[in-house]
């Protein structure tokens, strides 16, 4: 799907002016660029608060709380022995929507989206780009959260409508571990009330591609997370978009970008995967 252009975003430029040299000639002087302070200001914030994301507080499922990613070590509830020969399968969902700028309705189900009824998962991760448009606004403006509070919502309505396991009768309900939004990339991930004390250090990174080649109306937000002793890396992106010539290139060099600069904490004993191709699974949503 290609997808919406940014408008504006071109710098500001000071009149024109003159100065007189040492032979009393008139010399006319460049044009200074200046950039708004509404760029510098979403650089910095962008810089400064990259690494928080939001979940579920602990034991609260009704509400969403910001946490800054960790680079603690923190122990886990259900440690693996190295002599322990058990192999424990997990379910996993993942998906990716460029929804085009569309907020969701009230009334959207997302039920068939995520097959709970027939093909119930252990994990979700959803990937989602343009959540908003590509407007001036919300490229360089601060974050839209209400919509992502609100794609939120209803993947909370959707996953936790069953409540009761079909093929037990214990309860089957959902917590957000991790949710992220960049300008319009927006990415959530949901597990099992079940495995939720085998999570442990959640992390995100943000890559901006966009705009001076930084800000985030292009790039992608990476998150990972442990569960019981095994690393895993989600990568949702939004590419340069475009069939002309050149734009294949283009899209090539975001998808390098995301790759080398993508960095997650290595924890205080240095140990933790730093790079997406560091841990031990990876799924890369790639959408232009």
């Amino acid at each position: 799907m290609l997808s919406s252009r940014v408008s504006g975003g071109h710098p500001q430029k000071s009149p024109r002016s003159s100065h007189i040299d040492q032979q009393g000639k008139q010399v006319p002087v460049a044009p200074k660029v200046i950039w708004p302070k509404l760029v510098v200001n979403k650089i910095l914030r962008k810089r400064l608060g990259s690494n928080n994301f939001v979940a579920d507080f602990p034991n609260d499922t009704e509400s969403l709380q910001e946490i800054p990613s960790s680079d603690q070590e923190s122990l886990n509830l259900k440690t693996v022995s190295s002599d322990q020969k058990d192999i424990l399968k997990y379910k996993l969902f993942v998906s990716t929507w460029n929804v085009g700028g569309v907020a969701p309705p009230e009334n959207l189900n997302l039920e068939d989206l995520l097959d709970t009824r027939n093909n119930p998962c252990d994990i979700y991760v959803l990937g989602f780009q343009e959540v908003v448009t590509l407007s001036t606004g919300n490229v360089l403006g601060s974050e839209n959260s209400r919509i992502s509070t609100k794609w939120n919502s209803l993947i909370r309505a959707a996953l936790n409508k069953r409540g009761i396991s079909m093929k037990s009768n214990v309860p089957w309900d959902f917590q957000c571990i991790i949710s992220k939004q960049m300008v319009g990339i927006f990415i959530s991930v949901w597990v099992r009330s079940g495995l939720r004390k085998y999570i442990r250090n959640e992390s995100v990174s943000c890559v901006g591609c966009g705009l001076m080649g930084c800000l985030g109306n292009k790039g992608s937000v990476s998150v990972r997370f442990f569960l019981d002793e095994t690393s895993f890396c989600f990568v949702c992106s939004h590419l340069a978009s475009g069939g002309k010539e050149g734009d294949e290139r283009l899209r090539n060099s975001n998808a390098a970008e995301i790759l080398s600069r993508t960095s997650f904490p290595r924890g205080s004993s240095l140990n933790f995967p730093r790079t997406i191709l560091d841990h031990e699974y990876v799924f890369r949503h790639y959408i232009h």
